[in-house]
C-alpha cells in the first residue's frame, strides 16, 4: 500500500486540511459571551430604638421567621413603670374632668337643703318677733333699742335665707368653662404622656417584618446594646438580586428593564430577571471578579432582579453569569 508522504516545507494536503479547520472554526457560532457578578442580599438589620441589656433573643441564625413573629426583646423595668405611672396620672385627670362636669353629690346638696330649712324657720320666726315687739313698743312696754335689735335680727335671717338658696342653686351646677377647659387638658396631657411611655416599652422588642430568613446575631443574652445598633439581621424572602459588572464600552447596550438570564453552578435551568439599576459612575474591576474573558478595567455595576420565586435559588456571595436573553453577546 502506498504511503504519502510529504516534504516539511510544503504539503498540499496538510495545508488544505489546516485550511478547512479554519473555515469551519469561522463559521461555526461563537458561545455567547457573559458578564460575571455575584448573587447579593438585601438584608435588614433590626435594631432597638433605645439602649438596654438584651433580655431575651428568640431566635437563632439561619432559623426560618414569619411576620410578626417576636425576634427579641430589652429590659424595660424603666418603661413599663413610667407607663404605669402614667396610665394612674390619666385615670385621676379623667376623674377630675367629669367631677367638674357635674354639680355635689347627693347627699352635700342635703346638708345645703337642711341649712336652707332652718334659715328659713329662723327667718319666719325672727318676723313674727319683730310683728310682736312692734306692737308692744306702741303700748310703752318695750325700749326703741330692743325694737331695733329684733329688726336687725330680721334682716340678718332673711339675708341668710338668700344666702343658702344661692348656694344651694350653685351647688347643682357644673364647674366653670375655665375649669372644665382645664381639666380637659389635663386629660389631653396625661394621654400623650401615656403614649410616649408606651411607645418607649414597645421599642425595647422587635418583630419581623416579613417572612424572613435570620442571617446573623451580633449580641448574646446580658450583652449591653447600644440605641439603634442591630441586635440581628434578616434575609427577607425574594430579596436576593444579581449584581455584575459590564464593560464601559458595552454599558450603552444596557436599559432599565431589559431582560437578563442569570446562570450559576448548581442552579439548574436559567434564572429570569430584569435590570433594576446601572451605576452613573464607572469604578475598576473589582478583585473578587476573575473572568479570562473580560479584561476591560473600567465597568459599570449593573443590579437585576429576579422574581421573588427564582430568588429563592439564589444565594449571597454565589457566583454569577449574566447575558442578555437570546443568547447575544453583550
Amino acid at each position: 500500500m502506498a504511503t504519502l508522504t510529504c516534504c516539511p516545507r510544503y504539503c498540499p494536503v496538510a495545508g488544505g486540511l489546516a485550511l478547512l479547520l479554519l473555515v469551519t472554526a469561522a463559521c461555526s457560532p461563537q458561545p455567547p459571551a457573559t458578564w460575571s457578578g455575584y448573587a447579593e442580599g438585601e438584608y435588614v438589620y433590626v435594631a432597638a430604638a433605645l439602649a438596654g441589656t438584651l433580655n431575651r433573643l428568640l431566635v437563632h441564625r439561619g432559623e426560618e421567621v414569619q411576620a410578626n413573629s417576636p425576634l427579641f426583646a430589652l429590659e424595660a423595668q424603666n418603661e413599663q413603670a413610667g407607663r404605669e405611672e402614667a396610665a394612674a396620672r390619666l385615670a385621676a385627670s379623667r376623674a377630675q374632668a367629669t367631677n367638674l362636669a357635674k354639680g355635689r353629690r347627693s347627699d352635700e346638696l342635703a346638708v345645703i337643703q337642711a341649712q336652707f330649712a332652718q334659715a328659713q324657720a329662723q327667718a319666719q320666726w325672727a318676723t313674727s318677733e319683730l310683728s310682736r315687739l312692734d306692737a308692744l313698743r306702741a303700748q310703752g312696754f318695750v325700749s326703741t333699742a330692743r325694737l331695733d335689735q329684733a329688726r336687725s335680727d330680721m334682716l340678718q335671717a332673711s339675708s341668710r335665707v338668700d344666702e343658702l338658696k344661692a348656694a344651694l342653686r350653685v351647688a347643682g351646677l357644673p364647674a366653670r368653662n375655665d375649669e372644665q377647659a382645664a381639666a380637659a387638658a389635663e386629660v389631653r396631657a396625661a394621654r400623650q404622656a401615656l403614649r410616649q411611655f408606651t411607645w418607649r416599652e414597645e421599642q425595647k422588642s422587635r418583630s419581623a417584618p416579613a417572612q424572613a430568613r435570620v442571617a446573623e446575631t451580633y449580641f448574646r443574652i446580658g450583652e449591653w446594646v447600644n440605641a439603634g445598633q442591630p441586635v440581628l439581621s434578616l434575609l427577607p424572602r425574594g430579596s436576593v438580586k444579581a449584581r455584575f459588572f459590564v464593560p464601559q464600552a458595552e454599558i450603552a447596550d444596557l436599559a432599565l428593564g431589559q431582560a437578563v438570564q442569570l446562570r450559576c453552578d448548581g442552579c439548574g435551568a436559567p434564572i429570569a430577571a430584569r435590570v433594576s439599576f446601572i451605576a452613573t459612575q464607572a469604578e475598576y474591576t473589582p478583585p473578587v471578579i476573575y473572568s479570562n474573558s473580560q479584561r476591560a478595567k473600567l465597568v459599570f455595576m449593573v443590579e437585576a432582579q429576579p422574581s421573588a420565586t427564582d430568588a429563592e435559588r439564589l444565594r449571597p456571595g454565589q457566583p454569577l453569569d449574566v447575558q442578555r436573553v437570546g443568547g447575544a453577546a453583550p
